[in-house]
């Protein structure tokens, strides 16, 4: 699988994930589909994926594709 699907797939779960405990557990776990959103929003436009790096040195996709530039 390439590093983009990869992130992609990460941040479809994160967000699903936290809605899902905003609406069973707190509200505050909202903040973590902000934090999502707004990471996916600013790679769009800087280059710069937190997650990309994290995956990265964790030696996931090394052959694959980069969704945030690099």
């Amino acid at each position: 699988m390439k590093l983009e699907n990869i992130i992609r797939a990460m941040a479809g779960i994160l967000v699903l994930g936290s809605l899902a405990l905003a609406h069973y557990v707190h509200p505050n776990w909202i903040w973590l589909t902000v934090f999502v959103g707004f990471n996916l929003f600013q790679s769009a436009f800087t280059g710069f994926c937190p997650a990309e790096m994290l995956l990265k040195k964790l030696g996931v996709g090394k052959s694959g594709g980069s969704c945030c530039g690099s």
